[in-house]
C-alpha cells in the first residue's frame, strides 16, 4: 500500500469513526499532494509524497512553535496534535547518535577536512537519511565535525 493509498484510507476510517481532528489533518495533507500534482501535471510518487508530508510535518512544528511565542496555548496544543498525527505517516526516525556515528563513518569514507569539503559529505548523508531526519539536523550536526 502506497503512502497516497494509506492516506486515503486513513481518511475513510477517520471519517467513520466521526475523528474531526485527525479527518481535518489527513484532509489538509491530501490537498498539498493534489495541489502540487496539479501544479507539477503528473501523479506524485512514493519520495515526493514522502517530501510533501515531511513538509506538512514541519509546518505544524513551526507553528506549534510561533503560537507559543504568542501565547495561544490552545492552537499549541492542535498542531502538536496534528504533528502526532503526521509523524506516524513518516519513516522511522534516525536518533542523533546514529546520525552522528554515520557523519564520522562518511567523513573517514571520503577524506573530508574541513568546511570545504562539506558539499562531498552532504551529497552522501541526505539521500540516505531522505524521510529519516531533518536536514537542518544533518547540517548541524556534519558542521560540528568539519570544524
Amino acid at each position: 500500500m502506497t503512502l497516497k493509498e494509506k492516506l486515503s484510507s486513513d481518511m475513510k476510517g477517520a471519517l467513520r469513526s466521526k475523528d474531526s481532528l485527525r479527518l481535518n489533518t489527513i484532509r489538509s495533507v491530501i490537498a498539498a499532494i493534489k495541489n502540487q500534482e496539479i501544479d507539477l501535471r503528473k501523479e506524485l510518487q512514493g519520495d515526493e509524497v514522502l517530501s510533501i508530508v515531511t513538509r506538512e510535518v514541519k509546518k505544524r512544528k513551526e507553528a506549534s512553535a510561533l503560537f507559543e511565542q504568542g501565547g495561544r496555548m490552545d492552537l499549541v496544543e492542535k498542531e502538536n496534535q496534528e504533528h502526532t498525527i503526521l509523524l506516524a505517516y513518516l519513516p522511522e526516525q534516525a536518533s542523533e547518535e546514529e546520525l552522528r556515528k554515520r557523519i564520522q563513518e562518511v567523513i573517514a569514507e571520503t577524506g573530508a577536512e574541513g568546511m570545504k569539503d562539506f558539499g562531498k559529505i552532504m551529497k552522501v548523508l541526505v539521500p540516505e537519511f531522505k524521510g529519516k531526519a531533518d536536514n537542518g539536523l544533518i547540517k548541524n550536526l556534519a558542521g560540528e565535525y568539519l570544524n
